[in-house]
């Protein structure tokens, strides 16, 4: 008696797509949402400008009844302004031709496709704006080195550092760790009891742990042994409202084909004192 084996009908067998896609591994992309977005105008196209402004208080003067307190001085407004370019477009595209058996995933909302064109958006801005980071390095020095263990004491240097540069506490202050530090600080009970702290704020479905005045966040998008811990204001980014998807059809092309695409016009740039306002931890 003879069989038929498998091989030998190997090309009659289905390929059958799954409807469930498995999640890829992803890095956190969260700088984006912690950053100033405030600003006066509005963007309709690439190249658009808006302003932030900040008024600086008057010096004041303190006098004496019966000696001068009848009068006063005035002193000149002092405004400071910076201007911001929405320069930059973040863009991720895919093109299929019109018979690919993805056809299902590329117009559903929760595509994975869609998805993943997102989070190509996402990490261009996030790389962006990181590549803007650039602290004074005049005195008080506001980067940090050789921080080989990052524990209680570097995170108390640090929160000084931002005390001494008057950072306003209306906002927060922000501690993005690589995963490195960031299990430095899980090492210690002191830093990750509730017993002695409690969780806080939650930011891209993580709890912030707060301590010593920071909001501490682990960044996977980093390298090993390096922490930016900042004010919001130290950066300002400009947006459009929302990342446009747009599908098109390519037969006008002379094509069986369409093209999916995200982009995002957007611009960033150091807010006013900026430099001040951030810290660079590194090993």
């Amino acid at each position: 008696m003879s069989s038929t084996l498998l091989a030998q009908v190997n090309d009659q067998i289905g390929k059958i797509w799954s409807p469930m896609f498995t999640k890829e591994l992803r890095s956190a992309t969260m700088l984006a949402a912690l950053v100033n977005k405030d600003y006066q105008g509005s963007i309709n196209q690439l190249n658009d400008t808006v302003y932030v402004s900040q008024i600086s208080a008057p010096t004041g003067e303190l006098r004496t009844a019966g000696v001068d307190a009848d009068k006063f001085n005035s002193e000149q407004l002092v405004t400071s302004r910076i201007s911001i370019q929405a320069n930059k477009r973040a863009v991720a595209a895919h093109k299929f031709e019109d018979l690919v058996q993805l056809q299902s995933q590329i117009g559903a909302e929760d595509s994975e496709i869609r998805a993943g064109l997102m989070y190509a958006i996402e990490k261009q801005v996030n790389d962006y704006l990181y590549s803007l980071v650039a602290p004074s390095t005049s005195a008080p020095d506001h980067t940090i080195t050789g921080v080989t263990d990052f524990n209680a004491t570097q995170l108390s240097a640090a929160r000084t550092l931002a005390a001494q540069a008057k950072w306003l506490k209306n906002k927060g202050w922000w501690a993005l760790l690589d995963p490195q530090y960031y299990g430095d600080l899980l090492n210690a009970q002191t830093m990750t009891s509730a017993d002695y702290a409690p969780d806080a704020p939650v930011i891209g479905g993580e709890i912030a742990k707060q301590r010593f005045g920071y909001n501490i966040l682990e960044d996977n998008s980093r390298s090993a042994d390096t922490g930016l811990l900042f004010h919001p204001d130290f950066l300002h980014l400009v947006m459009q409202q929302a990342p446009r998807f747009k599908v098109s059809d390519l037969h006008p092309n002379e094509e069986f084909a369409y093209v999916i695409s995200c982009d995002l016009v957007f611009g960033a740039a150091l807010g006013i004192d900026g430099a001040k306002k951030h810290i660079t931890v590194t090993a």
